[in-house]
């Protein structure tokens, strides 16, 4: 069903930039956020939700959103401070920093989800933006590109755990490995399955 949206709030600024995160469900590594103010004169064909589209095609979109947005930026927070201020936060200042790193500020964002982190100028947040704005759809792609790569760097360092296969995210085969092998460093310890995995060797 095609949701008529209103985008009224938006039309008085010219600069208008699209924020997501990727990597909330994940048990390890950075939650990463992208802001993205789009370039009306220099459109970009087939955005959309970073999830909808395939690996290849996000890699095409990710190299023409760098080159074509008037200003991007990719910003993270990291496993520790996702422990000490839990993992809603940390998303909300990943998104803090990657507005506040783009090099042209905007006038409004527009954030996707239905909680806005503080932001220094006017905003809104769209439930399943990343589908509905391009702008927000472009941010999803750079945050989803950048996290991927970080799981990639982590699958070398570390090629036994197969990051590169579940991308962090607790499935059995996942579980398993962690169980065996131990929680290293990258890991989110106050996240439930690995907190327990930390107990029992603990308790061990």
């Amino acid at each position: 069903m095609q949701v008529e949206l209103d985008f009224s709030a938006s039309k008085n600024y010219q600069l208008v930039a699209g924020v997501d995160e990727v990597g909330r469900g994940p048990l390890v590594g950075n939650v990463v956020a992208a802001a993205v103010i789009l370039d009306p004169n220099n459109p970009i064909e087939g955005l959309r939700d970073s999830k909808k589209l395939s690996e290849k095609k996000r890699i095409l979109l990710e190299q023409q959103i760098k080159q074509k947005a008037i200003s991007w930026c990719v910003a993270v927070a990291t496993p520790e401070e996702i422990d000490q201020i839990n993992i809603l936060q940390a998303s909300f200042l990943a998104m803090q920093r990657a507005v506040e790193g783009l090099k042209t500020q905007p006038e409004f964002c527009y954030v996707d989800g239905n909680k806005l982190p503080k932001l220094t100028m006017p905003a809104e947040a769209i439930v399943k933006g990343d589908d509905l704005v391009p702008a927000i759809s472009a941010a999803s792609i750079l945050a989803k590109q950048a996290r991927d790569q970080e799981m990639y760097d982590l699958a070398k360092l570390y090629p036994d755990y197969q990051f590169d296969k579940h991308k962090g995210y607790p499935t059995a085969a996942h579980l398993s490995i962690i169980q065996k092998l131990g929680v290293l460093p990258e890991y989110r310890k106050s996240f439930k399955p690995v907190q327990k995995i930390l107990e029992q060797v603990s308790h061990g």
